[in-house]
């Protein structure tokens, strides 16, 4: 970012930081608010039976469809970035993704099935324009070497977290009277957020107000990537109304497994592409091979940690004593569990890698991770003394859910922000932007996974649980012992770089 830009954000702010950040802050607290109240509702709504108001779907293609929906929302964020870089700009991709995720939970707050399924495709392609880019017009506030930026970024990351702890409490309350309700206050809540979001888009000054890598007065380009935008548009138009009239019938599961297929496909052809045509340094190509590895963990990482919206989820539903007096704990709940989990301890995760560096023992990002998949799979090490009191036709505490999203946790702060840095710093200079977006990739392909995993844990084979339980330690650990075992030579691979 040039001085003259920075020049041009108002940096008279609270607690020393620009004015702007606040507005953002508060804007991705209240579309996180929007995004994970209505994620809470998404599995049990679809589950539930017609009669009570729900959509009557087996657990598994209810889980198929969550896990094909949540994997949307980070494969459309590639497509989002590079709108706002070459054609709008981030501001207006903010803007703009919070009107299309606002109608999308209005649409799903009518009652039907076709507003479902607008709603969620609303929902995801909003998130997917907005996300990305918010984060980066943050980025925009602070010059090379500022030491605020750290700070900055911390009082972001803690608006995203108030907003995924309030949004499945006041959402999961109200669907307890009605689910469209619950979806209605996302709608609110998204609302509220592009209301201040206008209000004060002046404290943002020229961060992200023009596209940055737009092609001066190349108006063939531009109409080019508007026809392509607007023809991606019909399509995906076309076949929902083809679904929702009969006329093309689609397996959820089966699309879901494709799909895993597609989303793996590009991720191995992208890598065998900057290998064979990148004209990359043996450095970088030592470097990008650590890349790969991450890319493999964090795709193991995501496809256990997503089941907190899908079987975690219908668990703490069928198998969770939530009556305590007169009060029944709404299940969705326990989705804030996490965030409230991440407030309180990424300040101490942050001081253990300081700590640590300064004696020279801060572990490289390949153990890192394996440190997460490992505390990953210990939670789910818990759920298998659950399951199996569950098998034996008990109801259990909902202490284990507690400690079994404590570790969750632990584990995601462990690896997840660690992911995000070793992609900026592992990545040759030139190639940073399309390998961040192959990072959502790899998350995108953890989601999916995630839900095709969750239709294991079926209602009627409870006797199975504490099985898959095992499954997914033996996988996560194993995972996280492998890691951890090559983790030297891949950090050998990383010289050179802090």
């Amino acid at each position: 970012m040039s001085s003259e830009a920075t020049a041009a954000v108002p940096q008279d702010g609270i607690l020393g930081h620009p004015r702007g950040l606040f507005t953002l802050s508060t804007t991705e607290m209240w579309e996180r608010f929007s995004y994970y109240g209505m994620r809470a509702l998404l599995v049990l709504f679809m589950v539930e039976a017609v009669e009570n108001g729900g959509l009557g779907y087996s657990d598994q293609t209810a889980t198929a469809i969550y896990g094909l929906y949540t994997a949307a929302v980070y494969a459309i964020a590639l497509p989002g970035g590079w709108i706002a870089d070459r054609l709008i700009g981030g501001q207006r991709a903010v803007w703009y993704g919070g009107i299309i995720i606002m109608s999308g939970h209005f649409i799903l707050a009518i009652p039907s099935v076709w507003a479902f399924f607008t709603g969620l495709a609303f929902v995801a392609i909003g998130t997917g324009l907005l996300k990305p880019n918010i984060s980066a017009i943050v980025g925009e506030f602070y010059p090379p070497g500022d030491h605020r930026r750290d700070g900055g970024f911390t009082i972001f990351y803690m608006g995203i977290n108030v907003g995924a702890a309030l949004g499945p409490l006041v959402c999961g309350f109200l669907a307890q009277e009605n689910w469209h309700y619950g979806f209605a206050a996302a709608g609110f809540g998204m609302l509220f957020g592009l209301v201040q979001f206008k209000l004060t888009e002046d404290q943002l000054g020229e961060a992200g107000r023009l596209p940055p890598a737009r092609r001066d007065n190349d108006v063939a380009f531009e109409r080019k990537a508007w026809g392509l935008i607007v023809a991606s548009l019909l399509a995906l138009t076309f076949v929902m109304i083809a679904a929702l009239n009969g006329a093309l019938t689609i397996d959820a599961v089966a699309l879901a497994q494709v799909s895993t297929y597609i989303i793996a496909g590009l991720g191995a052809l992208y890598f065998v592409y900057l290998f064979v045509f990148g004209r990359l340094s043996a450095d970088e190509r030592d470097r990008v091979i650590v890349l790969i590895v991450l890319f493999i963990a964090c795709a193991v990482f995501w496809s256990g940690f997503e089941q907190a919206g899908s079987s975690l989820n219908l668990f703490a539903d069928r198998y969770t004593i939530r009556e305590f007096g007169d009060f029944t704990i709404p299940a969705t709940w326990f989705q804030s569990l996490n965030p409230v989990f991440i407030i309180v301890l990424a300040p101490f995760y942050s001081m253990i890698w300081i700590a640590l560096a300064r004696r020279n023992l801060d572990p490289s990002s390949p153990l890192k991770f394996a440190i997460g998949l490992v505390i990953l799979g210990l939670g789910f090490a818990i759920m298998i003394g659950a399951a199996t009191l569950v098998a034996e036709g008990q109801q259990v505490l909902p202490t284990w859910l507690f400690f079994t999203y404590l570790l969750h946790t632990m584990g995601e702060l462990a690896l997840s922000p660690v992911g995000l840095s070793a992609v900026t710093k592992l990545s040759p200079r030139r190639y940073v932007g399309q390998l961040m977006g192959v990072w959502w990739l790899a998350t995108s392909l953890g989601n999916i996974l995630a839900g095709l995993l969750a239709g294991e844990f079926r209602a009627d084979a409870v006797e199975e649980m504490p099985g898959l339980y095992t499954q997914i330690v033996i996988t996560t650990v194993g995972a996280g012992i492998l890691l951890a075992l090559v983790s030297k030579p891949l950090k050998r691979l990383t010289r050179g770089v802090q």
